[in-house]
């Protein structure tokens, strides 16, 4: 099913009942026009990730200017400084992000949004799978609400895939990125549940960034964290999808998390990203996160919108 927007030629088409949806007739870049972009900024919110074919004409220039119409850059990384100065290269000889995850939830103002270029592409496999974390939370019985609805719980930077990744890959150019990850250590406290300062809903803050819930005990944390994060990632809850180089995707980072399937053994797969500003999350009772460790102020400004 395909429904027509206001612009001329810009039509969305829903990928599944809870999230993804992509988006035809638009060309990316940074002259779009001010409804064009209300209206690619309204489809995001509704469906939590779009994507967009075609845009083979964007480099890391024009990618950024069309970033700066949907919000506030934030640097490219908050310690990963050396691998690109507008952009992130995710690039599998660095890593391979093969495990949930919303961006950057160690620091306390989480980006709003990401948005990723497809640059190099394996001939078979290198999927992305996201995950609507609003519509995890809907699913819960009214009495998990109430217990995550007070539950709060420690991020870390320790806990990044790509650091990880460089633990088990024992070569120079890994062992060069772990250093650089690790030299400035971040840790905060997010609710687990948070109030969408756009949309309004309520959302689960979890993925693999989270080190503990505060209060409970490490097997209690893993017993709760699994029970939580599976609800997150039911298959009905995600939409996957196959790259094409000259593909785009933006996502809500603040209600989903996302998933990079490695399956294209030592084939090079390069993406570039680009992170939006975000706000400080805040509980069902009105509670910011606090950050503990790490100052993000470098990283990233505080975006609410």
């Amino acid at each position: 099913m395909s429904t027509s927007f206001a612009t001329q030629q810009f039509t969305t088409t829903k990928l599944g009942q809870h999230i993804g949806a992509r988006i035809d007739g638009v060309s990316l870049g940074g002259r779009l026009d001010s409804a064009v972009v209300e209206q690619i900024r309204a489809a995001l919110h509704e469906h939590k990730v779009i994507f967009f074919r075609g845009q083979h004409h964007l480099d890391d220039d024009a990618q950024y200017s069309f970033a700066e119409l949907l919000g506030t850059p934030t640097t490219p990384h908050p310690t990963v400084t050396s691998r690109g100065v507008k952009t992130l290269a995710i690039d599998s000889e660095y890593g391979k992000a093969n495990s949930w995850h919303s961006d950057v939830t160690f620091v306390d103002r989480i980006p709003k949004a990401s948005i990723l270029r497809a640059v190099a592409l394996p001939a078979y496999g290198g999927t992305t799978v996201w995950a609507s974390s609003t519509a995890a939370y809907n699913s819960l019985p009214e009495s998990l609400k109430a217990l995550v609805e007070k539950l709060w719980a420690v991020h870390t930077n320790v806990y990044d895939y790509a650091a990880t990744s460089a633990e088990r890959i024992a070569d120079d150019k890994t062992a060069e990125y772990r250093k650089e990850f690790q030299s400035t250590y971040f840790e905060t406290e997010h609710p687990v549940v948070r109030i969408h300062p756009v949309t309004g809903e309520k959302t689960l803050v979890l993925g693999h960034f989270i080190k503990n819930f505060v209060g409970l005990s490490s097997q209690e944390s893993t017993t709760l964290f699994t029970l939580l994060q599976d609800r997150v990632t039911k298959l009905e809850n995600t939409t996957r999808w196959s790259w094409q180089l000259g593909d785009v995707a933006i996502w809500d980072n603040r209600a989903t998390q996302h998933y990079a399937v490695a399956d294209y053994g030592d084939q090079h797969r390069r993406l570039e990203r680009i992170t939006l500003a975000g706000d400080i999350p805040v509980s069902v009772d009105g509670a910011a996160s606090r950050s503990i460790a790490g100052d993000a102020s470098g990283y990233s400004v505080i975006d609410p919108g």
